[in-house]
């Protein structure tokens, strides 16, 4: 099975900042805690802490995402996307991901992930389809806010930032599909 490029490898480059977090490790399996139930396996759909520094002065404003580059679909699977973070926050508590987003700072928007839900969907590769890789993101942007039509999606609010992209910091964890 062929790969879906890392979209951040194509995309034009941004300076780099540091992600990390208290519930995965760039490159190490994902916790249960951050895995679907979606696909029959175990899970909570929580999403996992994560802070962020370094990043450019001038930022205005963040966008967090998470996207399976493995999925098999041939355009990659969207977790999660949360924009409007203020520039003030620099840090997401496990769970902020919730439905309704209760843990996100006021502001803070949600679109749908590719599962139709305005929450964080964990990890969930389907059985027999390997490795996943899951690419959590930061943008810092130059903007206090997007304007992004109800019902739009990760790709839509992707272009949309584009532009405004000061810097990236992401952080990969990987699951396994049963066989």
């Amino acid at each position: 099975m062929l790969a879906t490029p890392d979209p951040y490898t194509v995309l034009p480059q941004a300076p780099v900042f540091t992600l990390r977090s208290n519930d995965i490790a760039e490159g190490r399996d994902m916790p249960v805690a951050q895995r679907s139930p979606a696909m029959g396996g175990p899970g909570n759909d929580e999403s996992p802490h994560l802070v962020w520094e370094g990043f450019a002065p001038g930022t205005r404003s963040f966008a967090v995402t998470c996207f399976d580059v493995d999925a098999p679909t041939g355009s990659g699977f969207w977790h999660w996307a949360v924009y409007n973070l203020p520039g003030s926050v620099t840090e997401l508590p496990s769970g902020a991901g919730a439905p309704g987003g209760a843990g996100l700072p006021a502001g803070a928007k949600t679109v749908h992930n590719d599962g139709r839900q305005k929450r964080y969907m964990g990890a969930a590769p389907p059985p027999g389809t390997g490795t996943h890789r899951y690419i959590f993101a930061v943008h810092a942007l130059d903007v206090d806010s997007l304007d992004i039509e109800e019902g739009s999606t990760p790709a839509w609010l992707n272009f949309h930032f584009l532009g405004h992209t000061l810097g990236r910091a992401t952080l990969t964890a990987v699951c396994t599909a049963a066989d």
